[in-house]
């Protein structure tokens, strides 16, 4: 089984970052191959929509999204980790998401088959309000870009509350939670 972390938080070693560390090291326990896609670290321009991609499935912008298409693809899991920013995904998630369109395109216009409907998408969010409606958004946000890619959103793993860097590590079960939630990933 291969997982694909995909990190949307600028900070590293923050909560998000920590968190996706933790799901990430129990796939691994599982057997599990992964690797950790740093967002923040890439060339990713946001969708100007050219809708190139409605005519061959291909986004015409070339930028690091070019090593991501295929990545996106070729997982049996997908982890989308993002801290909330005005009760939204991290403007660097939401721009990788939205390039997306492409294989939005070749799944609803070009009608092409996406990958095995076995694979399984996870969110994981870390929030520093306590709202009720918190995560509304960016779990419908996730989930739109799960069906679009052929993954089936499995499960999330969710908190409030939490905002200082690292202050993720004094919450009673995060962590552990974040390392059961990777192992119920990576077992088939």
């Amino acid at each position: 089984m291969r997982v694909l972390g995909i990190m949307g938080s600028p900070r590293l070693k923050g909560n998000t970052d920590l968190l996706l560390e933790e799901v990430l090291r129990g796939a691994q326990s599982q057997g599990a191959e992964v690797e950790k896609i740093l967002v923040d670290k890439l060339n990713i321009a946001p969708c100007r929509e050219y809708y190139g991609c409605l005519k061959d499935g291909n986004c015409v912008i070339r930028d690091d999204m070019d090593d991501i298409y295929p990545k996106l693809l070729n997982v049996d899991g997908v982890i989308v980790a993002s801290p909330i920013f005005f009760y939204g995904l991290s403007s660097q998630v939401k721009a990788l998401i939205d390039r997306c369109q492409a294989l939005w395109a070749r799944k609803y216009i070009l009608k092409w088959n996406p990958p095995d409907s076995g694979r399984k998408g996870v969110f994981i969010s870390v929030g520093a309000t306590k709202g009720k409606q918190l995560f509304d958004g960016p779990i419908l946000t996730v989930k739109y870009f799960f069906r679009a890619i052929g993954v089936r959103y499995a499960d999330e793993l969710l908190i409030r509350g939490v905002d200082k860097r690292s202050e993720i590590k004094e919450h009673p079960t995060a962590l552990s939670d974040a390392f059961e939630l990777g192992r119920r990933l990576s077992q088939e």
